[in-house]
């Protein structure tokens, strides 16, 4: 890559770390207000998570949102007590348990989801359907291109060791 392809690549890719940051900060304005309605923005996650994995060791969740075992664990433990999840024999190796959300934690989860989708629809209200279906084209590509890089990301950042998967 030339000079100044590399110095224009740069320059746009600052412009999306800018506006990652903005996203960034309003979402840590909703989480607090969340928080305050005592809904926990990372058990949240692990919750959302679990959902959609299906039934899952604690090992494997953990590893789907990039976090410890120890603090997913932990998590894990409150959504227990909540009853939002629930502790099952693992029907592959009885000794082990893999964790399920219950039917209360199903219907958090899309009570939240419905609240969302309601929230960003109003927001987006005034788009074209050209315009919407362009951008989602776009930034579901680039969420995925996100999501394969970040064990990498997080790797070169001293932050912590990539899975044995993402070599």
């Amino acid at each position: 890559m030339g000079d100044e392809t590399q110095a224009l690549s740069l320059e746009m890719a600052d412009r999306v770390g800018t506006a990652l940051a903005r996203l960034n900060k309003m979402h840590a304005c909703v989480a607090a207000q969340l928080s305050k309605a005592g809904i926990d923005k990372a058990s949240f996650i692990l919750l959302a998570t679990l959902r959609h994995l299906g039934p899952s060791r604690s090992s494997a969740l953990a590893e789907a949102v990039f976090s410890d075992p120890s603090t997913v664990s932990r998590q894990v433990a409150t959504l227990v007590k909540e009853g939002l999840v629930e502790r099952r024999a693992d029907p592959d190796d009885g000794r082990a348990s893999v964790l399920a959300t219950t039917d209360a934690g199903n219907r958090q989860v899309e009570e939240r989801r419905l609240q969302r989708n309601r929230s960003i629809a109003r927001q987006m209200s005034d788009w074209s359907e050209e315009d919407l279906s362009e951008f989602l084209k776009y930034f579901e590509r680039f969420v995925e291109s996100y999501e394969r890089a970040l064990p990498n990301f997080i790797a070169e950042s001293g932050l912590g060791p990539r899975s044995e998967g993402e070599k």
